[in-house]
């Protein structure tokens, strides 16, 4: 565990040292911070409850939900990504248990209506990375107006499995393209709200050691536009049914 952790207290999160206890690594492209979902999972679960991660990727998720005592249940639809977050569990201290599922986030087979404690998850954003060449049941390698029926279908999941007064986090970012911004982050927020849940926290999240940095810092200056540096942690809650 990170000795030097203490828990977010405001809606600007930065993490300069990305966190490399455990078995966490920044291998694998795209994947978060496990200073996010241990923020998330300590604030929104208990010991024993049940965290999902629907786009698991290489287990960060999951492997801070064993060290936190909680049960996980991962999903992606990747074989390599199910390979490499089952070594990472596997080699986690615990003793909570991690179901590991190949399974597209927009049907979520085997997972019972209202069961989940808490969702805490880290999408692709369009096809910035694509994660596979020709799985059609990858959400990478979609186009943006699929990509945002998909993610559509993905809420409706979401909403559909989450227990009711319980929390849905999502981790989402912008893209540009053209010059001009694509806010996918707050047209994947509509979406869910248009689903049912309610907004309950925006978290701007301060994006660090990005390989590509120095590329697209130069570019900023030469075409005009300001380099993109945060993320957006949407925290949603499924209310209670009348």
């Amino acid at each position: 565990m990170d000795s030097d952790f203490n828990l977010q207290t405001t809606t600007v999160w930065s993490f300069p040292e990305r966190g490399n206890w455990g078995t966490h690594k920044g291998d694998y492209p795209g994947n978060w911070s496990p200073y996010i979902p241990k923020n998330i999972i300590l604030r929104y679960s208990k010991e024993n409850e049940i965290v999902l991660d629907q786009f698991a990727g290489s287990g960060t998720t999951l492997v801070e939900a064993k060290l936190l005592n909680r049960r996980a249940i991962g999903c992606d639809i990747n074989d390599n990504a199910l390979i490499i977050s089952k070594q990472r569990v596997n080699k986690t201290l615990g003793n909570s248990k991690i179901c590991i599922l190949k399974r597209d986030a927009r049907k979520l087979d085997g997972i019972k209506n209202n069961s989940i404690d808490l969702i805490c998850t880290h999408p692709p954003y369009s096809n910035m990375i694509k994660y596979s060449i020709d799985n059609k049941d990858d959400l990478s390698l979609l186009s943006l107006e699929d990509f945002y029926i998909a993610m559509g279908d993905v809420a409706k999941e979401c909403f559909r499995v989450l227990k009711y007064d319980r929390y849905c986090a999502i981790l989402m970012g912008d893209m540009r393209k053209n010059n001009f911004i694509i806010p996918i982050g707050f047209n994947i927020m509509n979406i869910f709200i248009n689903e049912g849940f309610k907004l309950k926290e925006i978290i701007i999240k301060e994006q660090h050691n990005c390989k590509s940095t120095k590329y697209w810092k130069d570019l900023s200056i030469k075409k005009n536009f300001y380099l993109i540096t945060h993320e957006y942690l949407f925290v949603f809650k499924k209310l209670c049914s009348v």
